[in-house]
């Protein structure tokens, strides 16, 4: 792998160090809490209605979140909306502790964290940038991506593991202990206050956002076959009932690994990447990938050749994700990051949200491996339509996109100003008319 973004910026290691701590805990809970709701209620519905839960604060909270990582300190952001996460974490702990834990607490809590955490991702999306040379994005992005996979790897089975001998109690505490961590390592980041001339947060300021994002087709294309992507083919909301009609309950923390298994795989031969310009392409195939691998999936009924599919569909997203993150971080101006970086936020979660609705209610209706295959099928189907309704993000070419090479020359011009390090904050970007 590039390690450059790593030695060359403390600010980085930081923030991808609270990262690592945040996301180990958080899998615990995203493993436990389906366990619970199945315990409580035994129904795929219930399961999957926490997707629907989490939707309305997702979309409300995320555009929002990037106009105030454009207006506000990025770095305090962050801070505060970890801590807040990490209180409903704690909801969590005092709900399992009650003799007779209720239902209703675990959608509130889903809820407001859904709401911290969508405020949160769009000013640590626009902070990367910041943190790390123009050239070194894509080394960054496999980085993020690698503390990504090794949490996924690691919460998954230990949560099995927690939650089924010392208690789905204890799983939550572990994750409440990791945010006490996580928030005491973003307390040392160095501030990142907005450009002089931010835009104030508002409405209008999101629609800006919005207005630069339409205008640039290869980036609707990005945002659009990531949610198709998750869309059809997320079924992560009901694995547990997966591993029950495989008569292998005991695979239930591999199936959750597995996605991010086949993603480390990726990330860990990461460096072939920083030699690719195509992005669109590669973000297009990777997408088609992981639908028939999901297909694959739910059509086989051997659990090692299920969970062998899952695990390329982890690393044909890993590929996705990685080539998206190098156009969104490579073309996007900064004093624009953070609002784009909210659109992007509903892109690619949005589509697991609903998700976990529509994988809940197949199931409900047509079988639970049908939910799978199928929803693997439609993926195929829709990204190819998507590729075919929205050519420039095929086309899409760093060396030759106007975009990518006005910022490169912005931010070498800025490298230059502050002696060749990373400027905390960036000079402010031409007008879009100016554009």
């Amino acid at each position: 792998m590039d390690l450059s973004p790593w030695r060359g910026s403390r600010d980085f290691r930081l923030l991808w160090s609270a990262g690592a701590v945040t996301l180990f805990g958080s899998f615990l809970t995203m493993v436990a809490l389906p366990l619970e709701l199945k315990a409580l209620t035994g129904s795929t519905l219930a399961v999957g209605a926490v997707g629907a839960v989490e939707l309305v604060p997702l979309v409300l909270c995320g555009l929002w979140g990037g106009a105030l990582a454009d207006a506000w300190d990025r770095r305090r952001i962050v801070l505060w909306t970890e801590a807040v996460q990490g209180l409903c974490t704690l909801g969590l702990v005092v709900d399992a502790l009650l003799p007779h834990p209720a239902v209703w607490p675990l959608y509130l809590v889903a809820a407001f964290s859904s709401a911290a955490g969508a405020l949160q991702r769009p000013s640590i999306d626009a902070l990367t940038p910041q943190l790390v040379a123009h050239d070194q994005q894509t080394a960054a992005a496999a980085l993020s991506s690698l503390r990504w996979n090794v949490g996924a790897i690691a919460g998954p089975a230990l949560a099995g593991l927690i939650a089924t001998t010392a208690g789905i109690a204890v799983a939550f505490e572990v994750d409440l202990a990791t945010f006490v961590v996580s928030v005491l390592l973003l307390a040392r980041l160095r501030p990142v206050p907005p450009a002089p001339d931010a835009e104030r947060a508002s409405l209008g300021s999101v629609v800006t956002g919005l207005r630069y994002a339409r205008g640039r087709p290869d980036l609707l294309g990005s945002y659009a076959v990531d949610i198709a992507a998750m869309l059809f083919a997320m079924p992560v909301a009901i694995f547990p009932f997966l591993a029950d009609r495989l008569h292998a309950s005991w695979a239930l923390g591999l199936m959750y690994a597995s996605f991010a298994i086949g993603s480390l795989l990726v990330s860990l031969t990461s460096a072939w990447a920083a030699r690719v310009h195509r992005y669109g392409r590669w973000i297009v195939a990777a997408a088609a990938c992981w639908g028939a691998a999901i297909a694959g999936a739910g059509l086989l009924g051997d659990v090692w050749a299920v969970l062998a599919c899952l695990v390329l569909a982890g690393a044909a997203d890993m590929v996705s994700g990685l080539f998206r993150a190098s156009l969104w971080n490579g073309t996007i101006p900064d004093e624009l990051r953070g609002r784009l970086a909210g659109v992007e936020l509903l892109s690619y979660s949005v589509g697991p949200q609903l998700a976990s609705v529509r994988a809940g209610w197949t199931a409900a209706a047509t079988g639970v491996r049908t939910s799978v295959w199928a929803g693997g099928l439609a993926c195929v189907v829709g990204v190819g339509a998507l590729a075919l309704a929205l050519p420039g993000l095929w086309r899409f070419d760093s060396r030759t996109d106007p975009h990518a090479l006005a910022l490169a020359a912005r931010r070498a011009a800025a490298a230059g100003h502050t002696g060749g390090r990373t400027p905390r904050a960036v000079d402010p970007h031409p007008s879009l008319a100016e554009q």
